[in-house]
């Protein structure tokens, strides 16, 4: 037997078995569509978290703003 003969035969063998497999796992699709909305969900919930933080900041009384050196006096 040849090689080629000998490769087709394993070759034909491999494909029938797995045309007769049904269950061969799930597609790449759902699996990215439920990435893509965790990662969404993780986006909405620092951007909320950072505006909270950012609203907390602002309402400490004396606060210096963002500016380095915002609250210092003129002139040190």
């Amino acid at each position: 037997m040849s090689i080629l003969s000998y490769l087709h035969v394993v070759l034909t063998t491999r494909l029938a078995e797995l045309r007769r497999d049904g269950e061969r796992g799930d597609s790449p699709v759902p699996t990215a569509v439920i990435i893509a909305g965790l990662v969404a969900v993780a986006i909405a919930v620092t951007a909320l978290a950072l505006t909270k933080a950012d609203n907390w900041m602002t309402g400490i009384p004396n606060h210096p703003g963002t500016a380095p050196g915002a609250g210092e006096g003129a002139g040190g």
